[in-house]
């Protein structure tokens, strides 16, 4: 590993990360959706249990159709994204997929087949089963996509928090210590507990928009409604929600990944009293001169408030970008933040001292090792574990590395947060009006519905833009960067797959909007098994 940054291509890097990125957009374009549906369709069955009225089980059974076609898209895209893990970034799986493989193998295992048992009752075991062990199906559904949603994020939150885990200079990998703190990380989960909640927002969202297409066209007016009803305030409950996990993750965030922190507010130069920046005229373009510029022209925000977020102190400090690359500042923790200097000098101590461990390991394998070799194998193992917390910095550079593309990071949070703002007024006005006026009458809402429903989802995705670019350019953070962490492999193989990946992807979308489209077009089957 240490001359692997040497011996890779250059341009395999970029398309690695490029292929990567193409499959977790389309990914996620599936998984909210079935999350967000599966709470709502689980509710609307239970309505049906509750009353035995024909008219909810035919309501549940048309949002559990839209539910299936989204189920199959999300799964096809997400084994293909499981794979790359192997193909594309080995090394990254050699190095750590004694940690990493264990969420992802308990999700294959244990939540995809839940899922799929029990989904498979839920379309076809409604003559077979009775009513309560169909409902019970029908929420363990939801349970099961969702708890494969933790897993995931448990590898995902691991890459960004690397906790439970000990570096064997014998296999020379990253060995699970505890599974709980990489399990139960508090990064592991908040990222859960805002993933989820904002799923819901967009299956409530989806759901309004479908029912407002249906009292534009003046028909199934009543499934319309209850649905709206149901939808709306599982979308404000949510959005509630959100907001508490969003305010969760921004401290684990400032704790952890502070130059994430930094680039989602454009803060050069950090301090105690820091406001939280609502607007700010960054080039979106270029990469800011953050080493000559005092902040972002044009900036206006909130006092205190981003002190407050990160540290939960109106007072407390926020490092910025130049603090963090020069260091000398005390960390909540009380610990005081290294220069970026000193942790890739120490970086590569940690490095060297794994390459003399190897070297002399090899050197004496088949016999015992003498008293001095044994001596140096120690002090070699003990270089390596003081300085491990900085082990990936040993591959850096310069400053420039380490810091993300900042106007991304600025802009796509401010398009998540406006855009959740936007719609908690959205559902608090649909609620008042179901509730208190005709809303069949109100063809604005249903065209302001149907305007939100992509807003939803490029929301969902700023957020993950910002949750993955901000944390570049590590692959697990401060431990191996992108260009270690990628297989070696030639450009040209990874540049063919990745317009392949985007044809097909793109066929899938395709697809996937055309048979929904048909589907609620075609509006709920009334009184058929």
């Amino acid at each position: 590993m240490t001359n692997l940054m040497l011996n890779i291509d250059a341009g395999a890097i970029d398309w690695a990360r490029a292929q990567f990125a193409l499959t977790a957009i389309y990914h996620w374009l599936f998984v909210p959706l079935t999350l967000g549906l599966a709470l709502i369709m689980g509710i609307m069955e239970t309505c049906y249990y509750r009353t035995r009225k024909r008219f909810w089980k035919d309501t549940a059974k048309f949002w559990q159709k839209l539910f299936g076609i989204n189920f199959a898209m999300g799964v096809a895209t997400g084994i293909i994204l499981e794979f790359e893990f192997g193909t594309n970034w080995s090394n990254y799986s050699w190095f750590v997929g004694d940690i990493f493989g264990a969420p992802l193998a308990i999700e294959g295992i244990v939540a995809f087949f839940m899922e799929s048992t029990f989904v498979a009752v839920m379309f076809f075991g409604w003559k077979k089963v009775s009513a309560g062990f169909h409902l019970a199906s029908t929420w363990l559904t939801g349970l099961g996509a969702t708890i494969s949603a933790w897993w995931i994020l448990v590898a995902n939150a691991w890459m960004q928090y690397p906790v439970g885990c000990q570096f064997n200079p014998d296999t020379m990998r990253n060995e699970m210590v505890s599974f709980l703190d990489v399990a139960l990380s508090p990064f592991a989960v908040n990222k859960f507990t805002h993933t989820v909640t904002s799923s819901w927002i967009i299956g409530a969202i989806f759901v309004i928009a479908v029912s407002c297409y249906y009292l534009l066209k003046r028909r199934e007016e009543k499934l319309a409604k209850e649905s709206i009803k149901i939808a709306a305030i599982v979308g404000l409950v949510a959005s509630a929600l959100a907001i508490h996990t969003g305010d969760e993750s921004a401290y684990q965030v400032a704790k952890v990944q502070p130059m994430k922190l930094a680039a989602m507010e454009a803060l050069y130069n950090g301090g105690e009293d820091q406001e939280l920046t609502l607007v700010a005229l960054v080039n979106p373009f270029k990469q800011p001169d953050y080493a000559n510029e005092a902040e972002a022209p044009l900036k206006l925000g909130v006092p205190y408030a981003l002190s407050f977020l990160a540290t939960h102190d109106i007072h407390g400090y926020v490092p910025g970008v130049n603090d963090i690359i020069k260091g000398g500042y005390t960390k909540t923790d009380g610990s005081v933040e290294l220069p970026l200097t000193e942790k890739i000098e120490r970086g590569k101590q940690a490095i060297t001292a794994m390459s003399n461990y190897r070297e002399l390991s090899n050197s004496i394998k088949g016999r015992e090792a003498t008293p001095e070799e044994q001596v140096k194998l120690n002090g070699y193992s003990k270089t390596l574990s003081d300085n491990m917390a900085y082990f990936g910095y040993g591959y850096i550079k310069d400053a420039e590395q380490i810091v993300p593309y900042i106007p991304l990071c600025f802009y796509a949070f401010r398009i998540m947060v406006g855009l959740g703002a936007l719609f908690i007024l959205f559902f608090i006005v649909v609620l008042f009006v179901v509730y208190k006026r005709d809303i069949a009458k109100m063809r604005w809402l249903h065209w302001a519905a149907l305007a939100l429903l992509p807003l939803a989802y490029i929301a969902s995705e700023s957020g993950w833009l910002v949750a993955e670019f901000g944390r570049q350019p590590w692959t697990i953070q401060d431990m191996m960067p992108t260009w270690v962490a990628v297989s070696d492999i030639n450009s040209g193989s990874v540049m063919l797959t990745f317009f392949i990946f985007l044809a097909l992807f793109t066929t899938l979308l395709a697809v996937e909007v055309s048979i929904l489209c048909r589907e609620i077009k075609h509006g709920p089957k009334k009184g058929e098994e």
